[in-house]
């Protein structure tokens, strides 16, 4: 079987009667000097040919490859997942693709997949797993003064699109303790992660100025899945059987604490409130609705791949804090007497609008 030979940019000049470089410009995501009509005409031929770009000859004859690197903790966790969608959204709007890694959250692998990355020639990077106990991945990026920025996870002094996580902290304080709520406890998160220290601190500082100074014993690390939060739940249910209120930083791991919320013999919603963070799509469907304090994940990813883009054109980097939002529900407002059907918190009317 002979193997076709791949379409030359000589032969569809040749067909459609211009010389190359006007098929060149044509064919790119913003033709320069080249009429809309002949633009129309050129690609029209060039997909009835068949014709495939060159992508390595035109890296070399722009500097540029149109590729963006992104690394993330886990690509099967939904908030990463969301925030890489925004990510590829905004780039393939600006004519650039997207390769996504897998870092686990390692150390070691985080920097074998950064130099796999720049191996491939990427114009920058969306680095979704920065990290507070010493980042080489970042320090390697701005050393060698290549474009990235910042998402879900941030580092002071560097480009950056997160949600005001301290806010949101606060926000979630606001709400238990508006409930009555004294004696409450902290599903952290890592240690290692912005996320988790800054939700955290905001929480326990609006605690503070309530004149109520939480014991840091009721602040426990744990893992942001499911397994993670109910095993810091059960620690801290054992530790602390008076808590009445547990605010957790991440969705899966408030899920988790549910779970060992019941295995203490604990009813969620009525005798023990739950948080979570981010409002996961799959928090409002619960047989019991998560509470949780909004994050715009997917707008994350957009504006972080517009912000990239910005420094790869020579823009100022710049940090930004995306605006949470609390969605009050029933795993902090079961008990009757906690919410009227007026109240701005029916968590019947936050089911009725997913956030």
């Amino acid at each position: 079987m002979i193997k076709r030979q791949p379409v030359t940019l000589a032969e569809v000049a040749q067909r459609a009667g211009v010389n190359k470089s006007t098929v060149s410009r044509a064919l790119t995501s913003n033709p320069q000097q080249v009429g809309a009509a002949t633009v129309e005409r050129i690609r029209a031929i060039a997909a009835e040919m068949g014709y495939l770009p060159d992508s390595a000859a035109a890296t070399l004859r722009s500097g540029k490859s149109r590729v963006i690197g992104v690394l993330v903790p886990r690509v099967t966790d939904y908030v990463l997942a969301s925030v890489y969608e925004g990510a590829t959204k905004t780039a393939r709007q600006h004519g650039y693709t997207t390769i996504v890694s897998n870092t686990d959250d390692d150390p070691a692998v985080r920097v074998q997949q950064l130099e796999s990355l720049l191996a491939r020639r990427v114009d920058g990077l969306i680095i979704g797993d920065a990290r507070l106990d010493g980042d080489e991945v970042v320090a390697t990026l701005k050393r060698r003064q290549i474009p990235y920025v910042l998402v879900n996870r941030r580092l002071h002094g560097h480009p950056s699109v997160t949600t005001d996580d301290l806010r949101g902290g606060e926000l979630a304080a606001e709400h238990l303790l508006g409930l009555g709520h004294r004696d409450v406890g902290i599903l952290a998160g890592p240690g290692y992660t912005s996320t988790g220290i800054e939700r955290s601190l905001g929480f326990s500082q609006h605690y503070a100025r309530a004149g109520i100074r939480l014991d840091p014993s009721v602040r426990i690390e744990s893992q942001n899945d499911a397994e993670g939060g109910f095993a810091a739940a059960r620690e801290l249910l054992a530790r602390h059987p008076e808590v009445t209120g547990i605010f957790a930083t991440n969705d899966f791991a408030a899920i988790g604490a549910m779970g060992a919320a019941r295995e203490a013999g604990r009813t969620p919603g009525v005798d023990l409130a739950v948080v979570g963070y981010n409002d996961i799509p799959l928090a409002q469907y619960l047989p019991l609705p998560l509470t949780s304090v909004s994050s715009p994940i997917f707008r994350m990813g957009e504006r972080g791949a517009e912000v990239l883009l910005d420094i790869i054109a020579g823009g100022e980097p710049v940090a930004e804090l995306l605006e949470p939002q609390l969605k009050a529900r029933l795993s902090t407002m079961a008990r009757n007497d906690a919410w009227t059907p007026s109240d701005p918190g029916d968590p019947l009317r936050s089911q009725a609008a997913p956030a």
